[in-house]
């Protein structure tokens, strides 16, 4: 595709941060998707403008349907039509046994992280007329379940996956591609709303390559996902996790 348009939510920090300078390194124009943060999410556009980028911040609630439509719309009249999406956008809470768990802390949790996806999926899908790429970044806690801390969370990133495999068979003749990466113990600030800023470095003896992962390790494996090298690939998943 010639004129390459990505929209990255939650990107202002950590795994969508990497993902949005790494794709503006590769000739993208980005969006850089924001839903608090907005010093944070102008410092990644102002890192990739330095370095001859294209990309500008846009505040969106991406469970919100109509904020999702104006984040698309916001998109196109910057860049032209997005033809390439990372759903990133998630939120992680406090570590909790899941007989500890109320209904509304589980009910934000799949709104935020699975409705989300579908939204941002379904508007895509609406406009990506010529082709295009989605990568759902999903976790490594959806194969682990994260007992004890994060059933929640594994919960709605297990969702994730159900539906980018789904998505992918619905949307395969349209050349439109969908695929997902499940990072783990990834040293990103998610931890710290999780209630446990130092957990990769507790975990780190247990993981095979004995030690944490980094955002551009992640970004790395999306920007391969979006680009024409995985042309052949759809309904698929890039376990990143140390071996875990």
């Amino acid at each position: 595709m010639e004129n390459k348009v990505a929209i990255v939510t939650g990107s202002s920090r950590g795994i969508g941060a990497a993902t949005a300078i790494k794709l503006a390194a590769e000739g993208y124009s980005v969006c850089v998707n924001y839903v608090a943060n907005q010093q944070r999410a102008d410092e990644i556009v102002n890192i990739i403008s330095q370095r001859g980028g294209k990309a500008f911040a846009f505040r969106a609630d991406v469970s919100d349907e109509q904020e999702v439509i104006a984040l698309f719309e916001a998109t196109e009249r910057q860049f032209g039509r997005a033809n390439y999406l990372v759903n990133n956008a998630a939120i992680l809470l406090p570590q909790s046994k899941l007989v500890d768990m109320d209904v509304e802390r589980f009910n934000k949790m799949m709104v935020a992280n699975v409705t989300s996806c579908f939204l941002c999926c379904r508007e895509a899908i609406k406009r990506f007329t010529d082709g295009g790429a989605i990568v759902n970044v999903s976790s490594a806690a959806a194969r682990t379940g994260a007992p004890f801390e994060y059933i929640d969370y594994a919960a709605s990133k297990g969702a994730m996956d159900a539906m980018t495999k789904g998505l992918s068979l619905e949307v395969a003749g349209q050349g439109i591609r969908v695929n997902g990466v499940r990072p783990g113990f990834i040293h990103t600030e998610m931890h710290a709303d999780g209630g446990e800023p130092g957990r990769v470095e507790r975990l780190a003896p247990n993981i095979p390559l004995q030690r944490g992962g980094t955002p551009e390790e992640v970004a790395n494996a999306i920007a391969w996902l979006l680009s024409d090298e995985a042309s052949y690939v759809t309904g698929s998943y890039i376990d990143l996790a140390g071996g875990r």
